[in-house]
C-alpha cells in the first residue's frame, strides 16, 4: 500500500527541531517535582520536554491483561488537519449543492491531479471576484497561483470548470437569485450574540456525531434526526452578515451573455448541469413513454376541512390537513395537486406565488419539495420555460441546506470492544500491511512523513482506531498501587511509593492538587491510551493550564509536538487565520482535542515547534499552556495525568479568566482551591505558601472590588453558602459557566440561576432588591487567612536572618553549637523547602561536629591510636585553622595550639640530625623512636626510618649474592623493590645493579625452559637434560625449569611402564594402552614409544567401531558388551527393561559395566570374562522364563513402551510374552518377504508374523559368518578387548546351539514333519482356486468404508494386504503338522535359547516355521498385523515418506544379517531424553490411530 503513494506528495515533511532531553542521576530522581522545577527554566521555552529515568527504573507493568477490555475511537486521518478538513467540508457543501439540484459532483483532473476546488474559490476570491478576473483577463496568473504550469492555456480550462461547478453555487450563497418575498429570509440569525455551548470536559474528546441530515461525504455514516429536535443555533449561518462576501446581483442582460449560466438554468429548478462532468442521479427522470414522463414517487399535497365545533358567530374556521403520500400516476407538471371540487376561497388563496403574491396561472405555479412555498415559473430568474420534471427545491431552501453551519466534529466510537493482545494484533497488522514489512522495521521517520502526508491528503481516507482517555480507576493503573486488592512484593512496593508512579506524583505534598479532595478523572486519576499506527492527539492544552506527565509503559514510540506557552495566543491566531470557517462554527474548536494542523504550516507562520520520540519507559513533561499534538508511530500503552505545582497558580488564575470570556465549565473551582490552601498554610511547603500569600492577595484585592461595585447597584442583602458542599452543576454562572465560591449574586424571585459577581447584569430583570450575595467568606475574614498565609511565608525570612547572624561572626562573637543546631530543627519542623543558606546551615554543622571528632582523636591517649589514625603535621595545623575560622567555640582548640607547638619543637631537632649524618648516626635511633612515640606524624621521621633501613637492606641483599645459596626469583624482586624505599648511597646502587643482572640472567633462562615447556615441537630427552644442567649453575630457584625437570622424570617413568607393559604374558589391554597414550601425550618430551602405542590403540578402535556397526542398532540404548553378553538381569529390577520402565524422565540410560557381574579389574582377565559369560548363560535363560511366566500372569495397568493402558491392536512378544501397542513398536511385516508382484500363499505359516519386542531384540543379529571375520580380524590385533573376549564365547554359544539344533531338526519325527510341511506348501501354491481369488483381489482390491482402497490419484491402494487378508478365511482352522509333545517341547526350548541369540541362524527360521504349524493358525493375529501396516502405511504417506523405497533399504539390508521382524524406527538411545522419544512415539501413535480410525469405520478394529 505504502509503495503505491509514496512519491504522491511533492513536498516532504520537514521534522521540527528536537526538544530538550533531561537524564536525571538517581540523587535528582528522587524529588520529582523538585526536580521538574530546576529544569523547568530550560525546558519551559520548549512547552515539552523529555525525561530519561535512570537505567535500573523499570516498574512493572500491572494492568490486568486478561480484564482489560476498551471500546477504542475511529480516527479518520485526513478529517484531522485543520486546512483539509476546511476543504472536506466545503467540498461537503459544494457536493450538497448540487445533490439539491438533483446531480452528483464530479471533480475534474487538471494535469493529472485533482482540481482543488477550494483554493481555487479562495484565490478567486483574493484576485478580486470572477467578473473582475474575467473583465482584466487575469485566469492566467489564477492558474499560474495554483501551481499548475504556464504557457498551456491553463487558465481558459480553470476558467470553465469555475463556471459550470463553483460560480453558480457561489451565486446561491450570496443570494443573488433571491428576490425581495416581502419578509426577511428564515435562513437569516436574528440573534446576532446567540450563546455557544461547550462540551462538557469529562466528555471533551467523545463528540459524538451530529445528526443533522447532510448530504457530504461525511453525512452518508449518519442517522437522520427530526428536524424540530435541532440546535436552532445549528440552522443559522456560518457567516455573520458584515463578514459575507457581497455578490453583485446578475441581471438579465448577464444571463443572456453567460451561455452556461442560460443552459443550466441556475437560478431556475430541476436537475441542473448535466454533463460537464456533473451526472444526473435519477436516470427516470428522463424516460419517457408516450411523451408522457414517468416521475419517481412524488409528494402530494391533499386538502381536508375540519369545521371547528366552537365557531363563533361572524367567523369562519377551516383547517387545511396535508398529508404527504406518494403518488405513482404519472404527471408532466411539477403542479400541486389540487382537489377540484372545493370551494373554499381562502383555501385557494393559501396557495399563491412568493414573489409575484398572485395564485392564478396554477398550471405554472410550482410547489417547493422542502418549504412548500409556491414559486411561478415565470416570476423565478431566469423564468423557466417549462416545469422541471422530478424534485424541485426553491432558490430559497437550496441556499439554506448550502449555509447550514458544518455539524461539531468529533471523534465516533468503534462498535467492536478489545483486548489487549486483539487490538495489538489489529494494529501490527494493519502496520506490516500498510508498509509491507515487518513492524519493528518501519523507521520512524517515515512513519512521521506518511503521516503528515495522509492527513494532508483529500483523496485517501486512511482510518485508525485509539483507546484514548480510558480510566485507570476503572481498569487498573499499569503502576503499581497500594489498594489493598493485590499483594505487592517488595520491589512493587517500592514503584508503587514512588513519586514517579503517575498515581501519586498528583498528590504529592508539593503538588496542588494533593488539596482538592474529589479523585478527577484525568487530572488527579491517570487515564491510559492504547495507540496503534498514526493514532493521533490534537492541539489542545491541558485543564486549567496544568502540568502533564506521559509515561510510555512498553510498545513503539510516541511522537510528540509542542509549542512554548509564550506562543500559545500565537498558534491561535494562525490556526484562525488560516481555517476561520472552522472556528466561526466552533469558537473552543482547541479545546475538542479534534484537530490538528501541520508544524511545518506553523513554523511558516513563525509558531515556534519542537518535536520528540518518547521510546518506551521514557516521560515526557507538558508546561502550562504549552500546546501539544501528537500521533503513535504503532501499538503501544502509555498512561498520562496532570499535576500542578506553586510556579502554575498564576498560571491557574489566568486560565480561569481565559475559560470565563470563552464561557467554558471548569474542572474545578480555582477559588476553592486557593482558599483551601490558606485556610491551613502550615500544611503547605514554603515556596508554596509564599506563592499562594501572592495569588490570594490578587483574588482578596478583586473580591472586595466587584463586592464593591455590588453595593453601590444596591443589593445590601447577603446569605453565607458552603459552596463547597453544592454541586458543581448548582454554582456554575449562567452566563459564563465559571464555578463559583467566593461569592455569587442570585434572585428570590429566579431561585434556579445565579451569576457571578463578573455579571451581576446578566442575571435577571428583577429589581435589585430581590437580589441578594451568597459568600462564603466575609471580607473581614479573608485577610485574617492571608494573615496566617503571610506568617507562614514570612517564617522563612525571620529564620534566615537569624542563620546569617550566626555564621556572619558579627562583632567576633562566637555562638555555641546548640544554638546552630536549634536553628536547624526550627527549619525541619516548618517544612522549610531546600535553600542555599539552609545547605550552608547544615555544612557548617558538620563542619563543627568534624572538627570536635577530629580533635578529640588527636588529643587522645597515643597508646589507645592505632597506627592508621596518627595525624600528620600539616594535618594538625589544618585542623588549628579549621576551628579557629568556626562560627562556634570549641574547648579542644588550646590543647590543640599547645600540642603544635611541641611537635613543631620536635621537627627542628630531627632536621638537625639529619644534617649531621653520618656522624649523628648512633642518634638516628633514639630520634627515630622520639619521632613515633609523639604521636603526631613529622615529614622528617620518613627520612630517619629510610636511613634506618638502609642498612638492614644491605646485609640482606649481601646475604642474597654469597655463592652457594639459592634463593627464589620472587625474593630478589621483592629486594629489588625495597631498594626504592631505602635512603640513597653508592652502597645501594651497586646492590641494585647486582641484583638487576642477576634476574635478567635467571628470566632468560625462565623463558627458555618456558619455551621447552610450551613448544608443539617436542624435544628428546638429552636435550632437556642439558637445559638442565646449565640453568642449575645460576644462584637463584626457577620455577619453570623444575617444572622442565619434573616433566623429564616422568618422561623416565613413562618408559618404564611402556617396557613393562610390553614385556607381559599376555597382550596388553585396550584401556592401560589408552591411559599410557594420554599421558605420553601430555608430557612435553618427544617419546619414540609414544606414535606405536597410538597405531595399537587405533587399531583396537577401528576393530571395536566396526564390531559396533554391526551389531548395534542406531541410537541403541546399550554398549557393545552388553549386546555381546548374556541378559542375567532380565527379570531383576535393575535390568535396562525395568530401568527403561521407570525412568523415562531420565535424559540417558546409565551403561555401566558392573551390571554384567564384572569390575573394571576382572575385564582385564580372560578367564574372568569366559567364566561370568557362562554364568550368564543360565541367569539369562532362568530368568527369561521367570518373565514369561509373570508377564502371561501379569494383568497391568500401564504397558508397551508409552506406557499407557492396554488398547486395540496389541502385539505379545514371543520372548518375554510382554504385550505392547502395535503402532508403539516396530512389528513383523507380512509383505516383506514376498517377491515383487508374487501372489500371496496360503501357506500362513511362512509369513513373517513372528514379533520380537525393542526390548528383546537388542542388537542387529549379524549372521554368523559376519562374526567370523570379524573374529579373524581380531586375531591379528595385539590388544586385549574386554569386547573381544565376549563376541569369541558369543560365537562358541551360536556354534554349540546351532549343532544341538541340527541334531534335532535330523531326528525322524521333525525331519518328516519338515517334509510333509514342504509338500503342503507346494500344493497350496498349486491351488487353482488361490490363485484365482488372489490375483482377484489383488486386481480389484477391497475397499474400506472411508474410501481408502483407492484415492483419487491411487496412491492409497495396498493390493498385497488386501491380497492376504482375503486368504485369511480360507486357512483352515486345524494345526498343519501333527508333531509330539516331547519333539515339540525340545523345539520350544531350542527356539527359546536361539531368540536369547544375539546372532542369525537359519535353522532358527526353520524351528519357527516347525512350532507355528503345529499350532491352530492365529488368524487375529494376522488379521492384526495387517491392519497395523496398513495403518503405518498411511501414516508414511502423512509424512512423506515412499514404503517401497524403504522396504527396498531394508531387503538391501537383511542381505547381510538378520533384521528383526520389525521397520526401522526410533530405537531407545542414549542421545535423547526418554521423554522427547515418550512424546515422539505418542505423536506416531496419535497419527496412526487417526489414519486407522479413517480406514475402520465400521468399528471392527477401532483406534
Amino acid at each position: 500500500m505504502f509503495s503505491r503513494h509514496s512519491d504522491m506528495e511533492p513536498e516532504d515533511f520537514i521534522p521540527p527541531p528536537e526538544c530538550p532531553v533531561f537524564e536525571p542521576t538517581w540523587e535528582e530522581f528522587a524529588d520529582p517535582l523538585g526536580y521538574i522545577a530546576r529544569i523547568r527554566p530550560i525546558a519551559e521555552k520548549s512547552g515539552i520536554c523529555k525525561i530519561r529515568p535512570p537505567v535500573d527504573w523499570q516498574p512493572p507493568f500491572a494492568v490486568e491483561v486478561d480484564n482489560f477490555h476498551f471500546t477504542p475511537r475511529i480516527q479518520r486521518l485526513n478529517e484531522l488537519e485543520a486546512e483539509t478538513r476546511v476543504k472536506l467540508n466545503y467540498l461537503d457543501q459544494i457536493a450538497k449543492f448540487w445533490e439539491i439540484q438533483g446531480s452528483s459532483l464530479k471533480i475534474p483532473n487538471v494535469e493529472r491531479r485533482i482540481l482543488d476546488l477550494y483554493g481555487l474559490s479562495k484565490i478567486v476570491q483574493e484576485e478580486g471576484g470572477y467578473e473582475l478576473i474575467c473583465r482584466e483577463r487575469r485566469w492566467a496568473r489564477v492558474a499560474q497561483r495554483m501551481g499548475y504550469p504556464s504557457g498551456k492555456n491553463l487558465g481558459s480550462l480553470l476558467r470553465s470548470h469555475y463556471e459550470r461547478i463553483i460560480y453558480p453555487f457561489h451565486m446561491y450563497q450570496s443570494g443573488a437569485n433571491l428576490v425581495d418575498c416581502g419578509e426577511q429570509p428564515r435562513y437569516d440569525s436574528e440573534e446576532k450574540d446567540k450563546e455557544y455551548k461547550p462540551h462538557s470536559i469529562p466528555l471533551r474528546q467523545s463528540v459524538q456525531p451530529s445528526k443533522i441530515t447532510s448530504y457530504g461525504r461525511r453525512a452518508k455514516r449518519l442517522t437522520q434526526e427530526d428536524p424540530e429536535s435541532s440546535d436552532p443555533a445549528t440552522q443559522n449561518s456560518s457567516q455573520p452578515p458584515e463578514t459575507s462576501p457581497t455578490w453583485p446581483e446578475p441581471t438579465v442582460e448577464d444571463i443572456e451573455k453567460n451561455p452556461e449560466l442560460k443552459k443550466l438554468q441556475i437560478y431556475g429548478a430541476g436537475p441542473k448541469m448535466m454533463g460537464l462532468g456533473l451526472m444526473a442521479k435519477n436516470k427516470n427522470l428522463r424516460k419517457k413513454e408516450n411523451d408522457i414522463p414517468e416521475c419517481p414517487p412524488t409528494l402530494v399535497v391533499k386538502e381536508e376541512v375540519v369545521a371547528d365545533i366552537k365557531i363563533e358567530p361572524g367567523e369562519h374556521h377551516s383547517h387545511i390537513k396535508r398529508e404527504r403520500s406518494l403518488s405513482p400516476e404519472p404527471c408532466t407538471k411539477m403542479t400541486m395537486r389540487l382537489r377540484r371540487n372545493n370551494s373554499s376561497a381562502q383555501f385557494v388563496d393559501t396557495y399563491v406565488c412568493r414573489i409575484c403574491s398572485r395564485g392564478d396561472d396554477d398550471e405554472k405555479l410550482l410547489l417547493c419539495d422542502g418549504c412548500d412555498d409556491n414559486y411561478h415559473t415565470f416570476c423565478l430568474l431566469p423564468p423557466l420555460p417549462e416545469p422541471p420534471k422530478g424534485i424541485w427545491h426553491c432558490p430559497k431552501c437550496v441556499m439554506a441546506e448550502c449555509k447550514r453551519p458544518p455539524e461539531a466534529f468529533g471523534f465516533e466510537q468503534a462498535t467492536r470492544e478489545y483486548t489487549l493482545q486483539s487490538f495489538g494484533e489489529m494494529a501490527d497488522s494493519f502496520k506490516a500491511d500498510y508498509f509491507n514489512m515487518p513492524v519493528h522495521m518501519v523507521p520512524t521517520e517515515l512513519v512521521e512523513k506518511e503521516f503528515w502526508r495522509l492527513v494532508n491528503s483529500i483523496e485517501e481516507d486512511v482510518t485508525v482506531q485509539y483507546g484514548a482517555d480510558i480510566h485507570s480507576k476503572e481498569f487498573g493503573s499499569g503502576f503499581p498501587m497500594l489498594d489493598g486488592k493485590t499483594e505487592l512484593t517488595p520491589e512493587e512496593q517500592t514503584y508503587a511509593t514512588s513519586g514517579w508512579n503517575l498515581n501519586v506524583m498528583p498528590v504529592l505534598e508539593q503538588s496542588v492538587l494533593c488539596h482538592i479532595n474529589a479523585d478527577i478523572s484525568g487530572m488527579k486519576v491517570p487515564w491510559l491510551y492504547v495507540g496503534m499506527v498514526f493514532s493521533a492527539f490534537c492541539w489542545h492544552i491541558e485543564d486549567h493550564w496544568s502540568y502533564s506527565i506521559n509515561y510510555l509503559h512498553w510498545g513503539e514510540p510516541k511522537t510528540w509536538y509542542g509549542v512554548p506557552s509564550s506562543a500559545a495566543e500565537q498558534l491561535e491566531e494562525v490556526m484562525k487565520k488560516l481555517t476561520p470557517e472552522l472556528f466561526e462554527s466552533q469558537p473552543d474548536l482547541l479545546h475538542q482535542l479534534v484537530t490538528l494542523m501541520n508544524p511545518n504550516t506553523l513554523m511558516a507562520h513563525g509558531v515556534p515547534v519542537v518535536r520528540t520520540n518518547q521510546c518506551a519507559g521514557e516521560f515526557v513533561i507538558t508546561f502550562p499552556r504549552a500546546y501539544h499534538s501528537g500521533f503513535n508511530q504503532g501499538y503501544n500503552f502509555a498512561e498520562a495525568v496532570n499535576f500542578c505545582t506553586a510556579d502554575w497558580l498564576t498560571a491557574g488564575r489566568k486560565c480561569i479568566e481565559h475559560y470565563r470570556r470563552l464561557r467554558r465549565y471548569c474542572v474545578f473551582s480555582h477559588e476553592e482551591l486557593m482558599c483551601k490552601m490558606a485556610a491551613c498554610p502550615e500544611r503547605l511547603d514554603l515556596s508554596l505558601a509564599a506563592a499562594v500569600h501572592k495569588e490570594m492577595l490578587i483574588l482578596v484585592q478583586e473580591e472586595r472590588r466587584l463586592r464593591k461595585a455590588l453595593m453601590e447597584r444596591g443589593i445590601t442583602e447577603a446569605e453565607r453558602e458552603a459552596f463547597e458542599l453544592l454541586p458543581d452543576d448548582e454554582r456554575q454562572c449562567q452566563k459564563c459557566k465559571t464555578t463559583c465560591f467566593l461569592s455569587a449574586l442570585a434572585c428570590y424571585n429566579c431561585p434556579q440561576g445565579l451569576v457571578c459577581l463578573y455579571h451581576i447584569e446578566d442575571l435577571c430583570q428583577c429589581p435589585a432588591a430581590r437580589q441578594y450575595l451568597r459568600y462564603r467568606y466575609t471580607l473581614d475574614e479573608l485577610p485574617a487567612m492571608l494573615y496566617k498565609l503571610k506568617i507562614r511565608a514570612e517564617s522563612f525570612d525571620t529564620w534566615a536572618n537569624k542563620v546569617r547572624r550566626a555564621l556572619e561572626l558579627q562583632n567576633g562573637a562566637k555562638i555555641e553549637l546548640e544554638q546552630l543546631q536549634v536553628l536547624a530543627k526550627e527549619a525541619s519542623d516548618k517544612r522549610f523547602a531546600e535553600n542555599d543558606l539552609l545547605q550552608e546551615l547544615k555544612g557548617t554543622i558538620k563542619e563543627v561536629e568534624s572538627c570536635i571528632s577530629e580533635a578529640q582523636n588527636v588529643l587522645s591517649d597515643p597508646q589507645s591510636r592505632n597506627s592508621s589514625t596518627v595525624v600528620s603535621l600539616d594535618s594538625l595545623h589544618k585542623l588549628v585553622l579549621r576551628i579557629q575560622a568556626l562560627p562556634c567555640a570549641l574547648d579542644p582548640l588550646s590543647p590543640l595550639q599547645e600540642l603544635l607547638e611541641k611537635a613543631e619543637s620536635l621537627q627542628k631537632d630531627a632536621k638537625n640530625c639529619l644534617q649531621s649524618l653520618p656522624d649523628s648516626a648512633p642518634q638516628l635511633k633514639e630520634m627515630l623512636e622520639r619521632c613515633d612515640a609523639f604521636g603526631v606524624q613529622l615529614p622528617e621521621a620518613i627520612q630517619l626510618a629510610r636511613h634506618m633501613r638502609q642498612g638492614q637492606w644491605l646485609s640482606r641483599v649481601r646475604e642474597a649474592l654469597v655463592a652457594g645459596r639459592s634463593g627464589t626469583l620472587e625474593e630478589m624482586r621483592t629486594l629489588l623493590k625495597e631498594a626504592g624505599e631505602v635512603a640513597e648511597s653508592p652502597a645501594v646502587e651497586k646492590a641494585r645493579s647486582e641484583l638487576q643482572e642477576l634476574i635478567a640472567i635467571a628470566l632468560r633462562w625462565e623463558e627458555k625452559a618456558q619455551m621447552c615447556l610450551e613448544a608443539r615441537q617436542k624435544h628428546p630427552p638429552a636435550t632437556l637434560e642439558a637445559i638442565i644442567k646449565e640453568a642449575e649453575n645460576i644462584p637463584v630457584q626457577l620455577p619453570n625449569t623444575l617444572s622442565l625437570k619434573e616433566a623429564l622424570c616422568k618422561a623416565r617413568a613413562w618408559s618404564a611402564d611402556v617396557d613393562e607393559i610390553q614385556s607381559g604374558d599376555h597382550y596388553p589391554c585396550l584401556d592401560d594402552l589408552e591411559g599410557l597414550v594420554a599421558v605420553g601425550r601430555d608430557l612435553p618430551v618427544k617419546m619414540d614409544e609414544l606414535h606405536q602405542l597410538e597405531v595399537q590403540v587405533a587399531a583396537a578402535h577401528s576393530w571395536r567401531d566396526k564390531a559396533t556397526k554391526t551389531f548395534l542398532k542406531k541410537n541403541s540404548c546399550y554398549t557393545l558388551l552388553e549386546v555381546l553378553c548374556p541378559s542375567s538381569d532380565v527379570s531383576s529390577g535393575t535390568g535396562k527393561r525395568s530401568q527403561w520402565r521407570k525412568d523415562k524422565e531420565l535424559g540417558l540410560y546409565r551403561s555401566d559395566i558392573e551390571s554384567l557381574g564384572l569390575s573394571a579389574q576382572d575385564l582385564r582377565d580372560p578367564g574372568c570374562i569366559v567364566l561370568a559369560f557362562k554364568e550368564g548363560e543360565q541367569k539369562e535363560k532362568t530368568g527369561i522364563l521367570r518373565l514369561r511366566t509373570m508377564n502371561s500372569s501379569l494383568e497391568r495397568g500401564c504397558v508397551c513402551v508409552c506406557g499407557e493402558p492396554p488398547g486395540e491392536l496389541m502385539l505379545r512378544c514371543e520372548l518375554c510374552q510382554d504385550l505392547f501397542h502395535g503402532l508403539c513398536v516396530p512389528g513383523p511385516r507380512l509383505s516383506s518377504h514376498r517377491v515383487a508382484h508374487a501372489s500371496p500363499s496360503l501357506a500362513w505359516w511362512e509369513w513373517d508374523s513372528r514379533f520380537l519386542c525393542p526390548l528383546c531384540v537388542r542388537s542387529r543379529r549379524p549372521r554368523l559368518q559376519t562374526i567370523l571375520s570379524l573374529l579373524v580380524a581380531l586375531q591379528k590385533l595385539s590388544v586385549r578387548l574386554p569386547e573381544g573376549e565376549a563376541l569369541q564365547c558369543l560365537t562358541e554359544r551360536a556354534m554349540s546351539w546351532q549343532d544341538r539344533a541340527r541334531r534335532v531338526l535330523a531326528t525322524p519325527e521333525i525331519a518328516n514333519a519338515a517334509t510333509t510341511l514342504a509338500e503342503k506348501r507346494q500344493r497350496l501354491q498349486k491351488d487353482p482356486q488361490a490363485l484365482r481369488e488372489t490375483t482377484r483381489n489383488e486386481q480389484n482390491p477391497v475397499p474400506h468404508e472411508n474410501g481408502d482402497g483407492h484415492s483419487e490419484n491411487g496412491t492409497c491402494a495396498m493390493p498385497d494386504l488386501d491380497a492376504m487378508a482375503a486368504l485369511l478365511p480360507r486357512i483352515e482352522r486345524t494345526p498343519v503338522l501333527d508333531i509330539s509333545i516331547g519333539s515339540r517341547a525340545l523345539l520350544e526350548d531350542l527356539m527359546l535359547e536361539g531368540d536369547l541369540l544375539e546372532v542369525t541362524l537359519e535353522e532358527e527360521l526353520t524351528i519357527s516355521r516347525l512350532l507355528l504349524a503345529s499350532q491352530i493358525p492365529p488368524v487375529e493375529r494376522l488379521r492384526t498385523l495387517i491392519e497395523i501396516e496398513r495403518c503405518e502405511r498411511r501414516t508414511s504417506r502423512l509424512k512423506g515418506k515412499d514404503p517401497e523405497k524403504k522396504k527396498k533399504r531394508r531387503s538391501d539390508r537383511t542381505e547381510g544379517g538378520y533384521l528383526p521382524p520389525t521397520l526401522q524406527k526410533e530405537e531407545l538411545g542414549p542421545k535423547r531424553s526418554r521423554s522427547d522419544r515418550s512424546l515422539d512415539m505418542t505423536a506416531d501413535k496419535e497419527s496412526s490411530r487417526k489414519v486407522g480410525a479413517e480406514s475402520n469405520q465400521n468399528g471392527e478394529h477401532r483406534l
